[in-house]
């Protein structure tokens, strides 16, 4: 079953608008509008939320705008301007989460994430993540995903939830509710509708059709149809001019397992020759079957280097062909190279030097592409003394930092994100305790080292400008090694609670 994303962004003319004059942008809680000409008139074409909020709405007069709102910042809208950098966003988007992608506009994107989400850990932290990459850059915006193109896109403006994720099958009864204005027709059918007194998507698919269409035309079923899933509604996806792309067209519609998996192999050597013209490895790679019922199945896959060998893409992308739909057969297959990066030739090595070290980055990629990309991961030090902060996760293929444990004092190999509260017996201030008690099992104290002492990090908190740890390595009876520490000096409250936690378990 088809996914797809609604990217709706409310205030995207003024938000680019913003965002290209920088520093020079009016304040945020000064309202700004965008004003075009209808005619010999001039009228408010798009509004910021300050804006809104003081009661300004896109069709009214500018003169009227102007008076109501003294100080208001009036702008000439540029629709090609922002009709253009609502494509490169779409760019952003193809070489980022999905093969297909395609601008809505004027204010959204929409991508076909059919196979795509599990590379960022599901549809919720993707739709999260877009999200968030979006208010980063100053642009607000809301996300929807459905069976459907108008599914997502109705919910997307109409629900007012920044991340909103339709259940597979349940398209039709997230549309229910919602107003007729979500079915993307024409202002005169949607007062048309209204006259007649329907408010809701729901009251308009429980009536008879044909005196609907009678009355509409076949627009109205059409959109119905689209957006309850009985109808294709095919994404047009935007290309790269500079995409390395390659095709193959087939007289005949093909549909066979071993036929597909055959002419993936034919198309990614023609990828690969490409490639290596330019000196350039994979990071991306799309896979687009053409069926000869107008649908488009999609297939990427990811690595986590620039990859330019035919039999690792080959394996990669011959991978997911058991999710592939053929339908009544494929027509056409191009496969694309959306991101690519400079691959440089690997030195040959003598025998009599000694081996490099073993490449992982093929069981990587394999792993990647069938459990997500988000979820493999290292772990890399960090300059921090504090345990807790003296460590991150970083991409398995991510280079060396440079940084280093202390090898001073050996850390535990299993070390807890919150460190769990014990009720231990000691004698202050620097001896380790006798026993302790965890998770409701008392534990013997047999040999012990330590303390080693942690003092906080001042310059990040205030409440840290004293704060001490008293580290112990402590061996119980039955051999099980700790590491467990004293919040304080054992001798000034001001230290800390003096209360003993248990940080981690060595192997």
């Amino acid at each position: 079953m088809p996914r797809v994303v609604s990217l709706f962004l409310p205030s995207w003319s003024t938000d680019r608008l913003r965002r290209k004059l920088g520093d020079a942008s009016p304040p945020p809680d000064n309202p700004l509008v965008l004003v075009g000409r209808q005619g010999n008139r001039r009228l408010v074409v798009a509004t910021d939320r300050a804006a809104i909020a003081v009661g300004l709405r896109v069709g009214m007069p500018a003169t009227k705008a102007q008076a109501l709102v003294p100080g208001l910042v009036i702008v000439d809208a540029e629709p090609e301007a922002d009709a253009d950098a609502l494509d490169r966003l779409a760019l952003w988007a193809l070489r980022r989460y999905a093969p297909i992608v395609a601008a809505d506009p004027p204010d959204g994107l929409v991508i076909d994430t059919t196979g795509a989400d599990h590379l960022h850990g599901g549809e919720q932290a993707m739709l999260t993540d877009m999200i968030e990459r979006l208010a980063s850059a100053g642009f607000s915006a809301r996300a929807a995903v459905a069976d459907t193109w108008g599914a997502a896109h109705a919910v997307s403006r109409f629900v007012r939830r920044n991340v909103n994720v339709v259940a597979r099958g349940g398209a039709r009864d997230a549309l229910l509710p919602l107003p007729i204005s979500a079915l993307r027709l024409p202002d005169t059918i949607v007062e048309g509708l209204r006259t007649l007194g329907f408010e809701s998507i729901g009251e308009v698919l429980a009536q008879p059709r044909a005196p609907l269409t009678l009355r509409f035309g076949p627009e109205l079923g059409r959109r119905l149809d689209q957006t309850t899933g009985l109808l294709n509604e095919p994404i047009d996806p935007i290309r790269p001019p500079d995409v390395i792309e390659v095709q193959r067209v087939f007289g005949e519609p093909i549909g066979a397992a071993e036929t597909i998996g055959r002419n993936i192999g034919k198309l990614v050597q023609l990828l690969c020759a490409e490639l290596e013209t330019k000196a350039l490895g994979v990071r991306r790679l799309d896979l687009l079957l053409h069926r000869v019922d107008n649908r488009i199945e999609p297939i990427r896959v990811g690595t986590a280097q620039p990859v330019r060998d035919v039999k690792r893409l080959t394996r990669l992308l011959c991978d997911k062909i058991e999710k592939i739909d053929p339908g009544f057969g494929i027509e056409l297959m191009r496969l694309a190279a959306p991101l690519a990066e400079p691959l440089t030739p690997k030195q040959t090595i003598s025998s009599l030097i000694e081996q490099p070290d073993a490449d992982v980055s093929d069981l990587i990629d394999t792993l990647g592409n069938r459990v997500g990309e988000e979820k493999l991961y290292r772990f890399s030090p960090v300059a921090s003394d504090v345990p807790e902060r003296s460590v991150r996760r970083i991409a398995p293929a991510s280079p060396d930092t440079g940084e280093a444990w202390p090898d001073h004092w050996p850390r535990p190999a299993r070390l807890f994100a919150v460190p769990e509260l014990i009720e231990a017996i000691a004698l202050l201030p620097d001896h380790p305790p006798a026993s302790f008690t965890w998770r409701g099992i008392r534990r013997r104290v047999k040999r012990a080292d330590g303390p080693e002492r942690v003092f906080g990090e001042w310059w990040k908190r205030d409440t840290e400008l004293a704060a001490v740890r008293d580290y112990f390595q402590v061996e119980d009876e039955a051999g099980e090694r700790f590491w467990i520490y004293r919040a304080g000096d054992g001798e000034d409250s001001a230290t800390g609670s003096h209360r003993w936690f248990l940080h981690g378990i060595f192997g």
